[in-house]
């Protein structure tokens, strides 16, 4: 899934909703979790906003475009996403209940 970050209101900002672009052009809501930064590289994980898929988190590689817009890769790597999942949970074992 390769996305763009879209224009994003002072609303969504405050609610930390983003939404993102597929790659046949829907525009999918996603609550911001965290922007985790592992071996140099940044991996945004987010939340789907739509409460039949909200116990999967998604995550995504941070490809900088310019100084004013990212897109983002998908990771196939299992290891890789096991490995920053548990760095988030980690981070965020205080304030989120992980089952």
């Amino acid at each position: 899934m390769a996305d763009e970050i879209k224009n994003i209101t002072p609303e969504e900002e405050e609610s930390n909703i983003i939404v993102l672009e597929d790659d046949l052009g829907n525009e999918v809501e996603f609550e911001y979790l965290d922007v985790i930064e592992y071996e140099g590289e940044e991996y945004l994980l987010l939340l789907p906003a739509n409460e039949e898929e909200a116990d999967e988190v998604l995550i995504l590689k941070i490809v900088s475009i310019d100084d004013e817009h990212e897109s983002f890769e998908g990771i196939e790597d299992e290891e890789l996403l096991d490995t920053i999942f548990t760095m988030f949970k980690d981070k965020w074992k205080d304030q989120f209940d992980f089952e």
